[in-house]
């Protein structure tokens, strides 16, 4: 296994290198969005609608942040069951989608997906929501405020540390 320090804009050209196991701390802009967001997202596509941001090298992460304390950035910001999302995932990864980050197993058709466009699965620790939140830099809400906890969120990042779940070769760490 091995370790690796990698900033979102060059994920396309760095998931290639990640194998199954291996450690990542990643930098850059990435995404919030659970279910609900996700409905929306599919929906605005189905539509030909403009998407809350561009799908294509981009991250989601799977989360719902607590609302910030006072001078804080972020409140709690841990990872999700990623099952939830597998009815979207491959719709999302044949757009263009680089990574996901959550936690727990993924179907056999998001694994497909994920081998089909080269993209990458990445882990974060479930139950440690405070310190995930100790490597967000900075969030903003962005799309679906009425969606609370769960609306699109544009985090800024830094070495925040994951897991290679599925990597882009189909091995899957939970097999």
């Amino acid at each position: 296994m091995a370790e690796h320090r990698i900033k979102v804009e060059e994920l396309r050209e760095k998931i290639p290198l990640l194998h199954a196991g291996d450690r990542v701390l990643l930098s850059g802009v990435v995404y919030t969005a659970r279910d609900a967001a996700h409905k929306r997202i599919v929906s605005r596509m189905d539509a030909n609608e403009p998407l809350p941001f561009e799908l294509c090298g981009a991250c989601i992460y799977y989360a719902g942040p607590t609302p910030a304390e006072p001078g804080a950035v972020i409140g709690s910001c841990g990872p999700t069951t990623s099952g939830r999302m597998d009815r979207f995932a491959p719709r999302l990864l044949d757009a263009g989608l680089a990574a996901m980050i959550g936690k727990g197993e993924r179907s056999a058709d998001v694994v497909e997906a994920i081998v089909r466009n080269g993209a990458v699965y990445l882990c974060a620790v479930g139950g440690a929501g405070a310190l995930a939140a100790q490597s967000v830099k900075s969030c903003r809400e962005i799309a679906f405020h009425d969606l609370g906890c769960e609306s699109i969120k544009r985090l800024e990042v830094e070495d925040f540390p994951l897991i290679v779940a599925i990597d882009a070769q189909g091995n899957d760490l939970f097999k």
